[in-house]
């Protein structure tokens, strides 16, 4: 059971508090704060485990004493957040700060003396007495902190459905998430890759009328379509799946006749498919990193990062970030950026945790950068600082854009009725 669930701001400050067992002390949370940014998801200090995600700029952390299994509890967690975004239109300090009440109130349906309960959307709708705070986009923009605007991106309450002063606006966002994970040789190309993707639908839909969602005609999902394997299968044109599983209120009657998925949208948002595929796709960057000692001092040593962008030119990459983890015995970094580059780029290396980490705005398809960096040692250079470098992470949003190439036909809303008359773009 969860003996306590807190909420902390990007400072450390308690924002939400509720103790259900009271067997852990109340003053854990400044020993979890005290573990800092290299504190792992799950970690036990004292005899009491700590289970925390970040989401918005803010901490969701879960205290507990028993056996509980880490994947169930932050599964569970990410539930939480997820109703908070759903109710409240998104998760930031800001917001929490608004609608401590109503959020109060949903922690109170969903976990019961420490036991997780329901964590339905739709179903809690019933229960929740307070109206949200919705904030609007100029506030938002002012924030200081990072903020979790979900994957379809949209700030906005599940509860405008049930407004009757003629402001409603009956819409429905669907997108298309990808996380790509992928190791590059010495030489830079790809060795191994793989794409864990969703198809993320929020639905502002008055009375949940049925939909209808077609995806690509060319669309194979390997034990689905292949229940021997897709080893055999070469052709380029077409997009295979290696694995998928569909929400509980996709129906696939006619899935296989034509890729077509009739549902009927619950209220907030959910994934109506998540799929992994290892197959057929090109990654958007390519990256090079080198290191070699300085000829004349013993304890410098430079590192050269060299980054293609290989997404078409119409397309382009926003928030790009590129950490390189560094040895500990690197105590400075200084970096070269081309002066022309520099309105775009930028870097800060943190001697806490030795990451170094280029930044970008903006990055066009089809350019390319260099990042020189000197770096001073605590001893002298050894040929091992090559193989201690990395491995390099690149964080990314690519707006419009589908490594694995699954697209969405078209949706349908299969509503017979003339006065019903959805918002469009």
């Amino acid at each position: 059971m969860i003996s306590q669930f807190y909420m902390l701001s990007p400072r450390g400050d308690v924002v939400i508090r509720k103790d259900y067992l009271g067997d852990v002390p109340k003053n854990c949370n400044y020993k979890f704060w005290k573990e800092g940014d290299e504190a792992p998801p799950v970690f036990n200090l004292d005899g009491v485990t700590y289970l925390h995600i970040k989401e918005g700029g803010v901490q969701l952390v879960a205290t507990t004493r028993s056996n509980m299994s880490p994947s169930f509890v932050l599964e569970f967690l990410k539930r939480i957040s997820v109703l908070i975004k759903d109710y409240c239109g998104i998760l930031s300090e800001e917001a929490v700060r608004k609608n401590f009440v109503l959020i109060y109130e949903l922690l109170d349906e969903v976990i019961d003396y420490g036991m997780p309960q329901s964590t339905s959307t739709e179903s809690l709708k019933s229960f929740v007495l307070n109206e949200p705070i919705v904030l609007s986009p100029q506030i938002l923009n002012k924030s200081l902190f990072s903020i979790s605007k979900g994957p379809t991106g949209v700030f906005k309450s599940i509860l405008e459905t049930n407004r009757v002063d003629g402001k409603r606006r009956d819409e429905i966002y669907v997108d298309v998430v990808e996380r790509l994970t992928c190791t590059f040789n010495a030489s830079g190309y790809v060795s191994t890759s793989q794409i864990d993707g969703s198809v993320q639908i929020k639905s502002y839909l008055a009375g949940n009328p049925p939909l209808k969602i077609k995806f690509n005609d060319n669309l194979i999902v390997g034990k689905r379509d292949m229940p021997y394997g897709v080893g055999d299968i070469h052709d380029t044109h077409s997009v295979i799946l290696d694995d998928c599983n569909f929400h509980e209120v996709a129906n696939l009657e006619s899935f296989d006749l034509d890729r077509t998925i009739s549902l009927v949208p619950p209220d907030g948002e959910f994934a109506l498919i998540n799929y992994r595929t290892s197959r057929g796709f090109k990654p958007p960057f390519r990256l090079y990193v080198g290191v070699e000692s300085d000829g004349e001092f013993e304890f410098k040593a430079g590192l050269s990062i060299r980054l293609w962008c290989e997404i078409p030119i119409d397309k382009a990459a926003s928030g790009l970030e590129v950490e390189i983890p560094l040895p500990r015995y690197v105590q400075r970094v200084s970096c070269d950026i081309d002066a022309k580059q520099s309105p775009i780029q930028s870097y800060e290396f943190s001697e806490k945790t030795h990451v170094l980490k280029w930044k970008f705005k903006k990055c066009q398809g089809g350019s390319e950068f260099v990042l020189r960096a000197r770096l001073t040692l605590e001893k002298p250079f050894v040929a091992s600082l090559r193989s201690e470098v990395g491995p390099v992470n690149l964080k990314f949003t690519i707006p419009m854009y589908s490594a694995s190439r699954i697209a969405l036909k078209y949706l349908q809303i299969l509503r017979r009725d003339a006065k019903y008359n959805p918002y469009r773009w």
